[in-house]
This record gives structure tokens, C-alpha cells and sequence, in this order.
């Protein structure tokens, strides 16, 4: 995307996985990591820059992933949730021109690039959206460069922009027919 549209693809992947057993980004899932499949679905959807934040085993993400097109950025306090990559990314993201952001935690590989489209249609700089599933709230998120400040000061531990989200208009977007938003936190939740 280009222009006064253009809008960043922010991908969250430094958390340890703990449920999972390791961190998630280096999941190997159909022939491709976790983190790979996740940023070629931002680029796909046409999100420009796109942000990968790392942090657990990130030494070994950057070794092993093919990540062509994405800035990395590292989270040194990934231990303490989701909420720091998403300040993290943000704070990456602030000289950029973009007018939105689309959200993407890694451990979501049902979430296509045309879910990914459908969000960043609604792009402006007040825009916040959601892509939900049979009525429940997922990913990926569409967040407005105008809110970039206010979630950056209120995403703390795992919640990210939830709180936020919940206390100001957040459009809902329908994307089952087109994706699946299913969180993989054990290695039985693979599709």
C-alpha cells in the first residue's frame, strides 16, 4: 500500500512459548516456520513496513528464518508479555508514514492475507477494527497511527491492546469465511 493509505504490518513473535514448549516464531508448520509464514502474509497483504518483533531465542530466529522485506526489531522485555512487543513495535513503527497498523501475533497461522486486506481497507488514522470469528474478537487487529500513543501507554503483560480496544469504539470485522483465528498455544493445536 502506498500513499496516504499506506499502512504497517506489525507481526508479535518474541514470546517463549511457554505452553507451547518453545518459542512459538521457530515452530515448524507445514514445511515453514511460524514467523515466516506470518511476515510473507503481512507482505502479501500488502503491508509496508512491516515490523517483526523479536525476542525469545531471537539469535536463533534471525539464524534460521527467511525474513526478506522486514525490519526486526528486538524486545528486551519479552518476558513480561505481549504488551512490550506491541510498545515495542509501535515505537519502531512511529517514523514511519504509515497512517495504520494491522497486528498479527505469529501464533496465528489460520489468519490469511485477505483477512489481513479486509482489515487494512478500513485504514485511516482513527481507525480501530478487529477481524472476528462466528462473533468472537481475534486477529489480526487494525490500529490507527491517532491511537499508536494511547496503546502504547496502556498495552501491558499478555493483554496488548484488549483494554484498549474495549474501552473505545472498535469496529468488528467478520473473517471466517476467509480465515481462521485459532491462537496455536500447544503443539495440539496445530491445524
Amino acid at each position: 500500500m502506498t500513499g496516504p493509505e499506506r499502512v504497517a504490518g506489525l507481526l508479535l513473535a518474541a514470546g517463549g512459548g511457554r505452553r507451547y514448549g518453545m518459542p512459538k516464531a521457530l515452530v515448524r508448520h507445514g514445511g515453514r516456520l511460524f514467523v515466516e509464514r506470518a511476515a510473507d502474509v503481512l507482505h502479501e497483504a500488502g503491508c509496508d513496513p512491516v515490523v517483526v518483533v523479536l525476542g525469545a531465542s531471537a539469535d536463533e530466529v534471525r539464524a534460521r528464518a527467511a525474513l526478506p522485506g522486514s525490519s526486526l526489531v528486538d524486545n528486551p522485555d519479552w518476558a513480561t508479555g505481549m504488551g512490550s512487543s506491541l510498545r515495542a513495535g509501535l515505537h519502531a513503527l512511529s517514523i514511519s508514514d504509515a497512517v495504520a497498523v494491522v497486528v498479527l501475533p505469529v501464533d496465528t497461522p489460520g489468519v490469511t492475507p485477505a483477512a489481513v486486506r479486509r482489515l487494512a481497507a478500513l485504514a485511516t488514522a482513527d481507525a480501530l477494527a478487529r477481524a472476528t470469528y462466528h462473533g468472537a474478537p481475534g486477529h489480526p487487529v487494525l490500529i490507527g497511527r491517532a491511537h499508536w500513543p494511547a496503546v502504547h501507554a496502556t498495552a501491558t503483560a499478555d493483554t496488548g491492546a484488549r483494554a484498549y480496544l474495549a474501552r473505545h469504539p472498535t469496529r468488528d470485522v467478520p473473517c471466517e469465511d476467509i480465515a481462521s483465528g485459532t491462537d496455536v498455544d500447544h503443539p495440539t493445536d496445530l491445524p
